[in-house]
């Protein structure tokens, strides 16, 4: 069973993307900010990381940026998925690393796909 970080401090949202992942049959751990997911990822391996852009102290941008830059996470896919939907932000989410982007409103079947592909790959 793939383990999925999903990073959002949304609690509406955060139960949506948790609760879809876990009925397709994944281990989801679910954090608010990028302090926490730091946190997580440094105790805990994960298969993939599901997050916000907009988040409570550091960006989803910079966490994404930050993770690629560190050894032990830069394999980990990052999904971001945001409500930030011009082209500007899908390229510059890209170019910190993430390995692909989604713009809210959640469409879980196109999580569940992308997620899918980039664990398989």
């Amino acid at each position: 069973m793939a383990h999925i970080l999903v990073v959002e401090d949304n609690n509406t949202e955060a139960k949506i993307l948790t609760e879809c992942l876990q009925r397709s049959g994944f281990h989801v751990l679910s954090v608010t900010t990028a302090e926490a997911a730091k946190a997580m990822v440094a105790k805990q391996r994960f298969d993939a990381i599901l997050m916000d852009v907009v988040l409570p102290g550091q960006s989803g941008f910079g966490l994404c940026r930050e993770l690629k830059n560190h050894e032990q996470t830069a394999g980990i896919p990052i999904i971001i998925c945001s409500s930030k939907s011009e082209k500007f932000d899908k390229n510059w989410g890209l170019k910190q690393g993430a390995s692909a982007y989604i713009c809210k409103p959640i469409n879980t079947e196109e999580i569940l796909q992308t997620l899918k592909g980039l664990i398989n790959n």
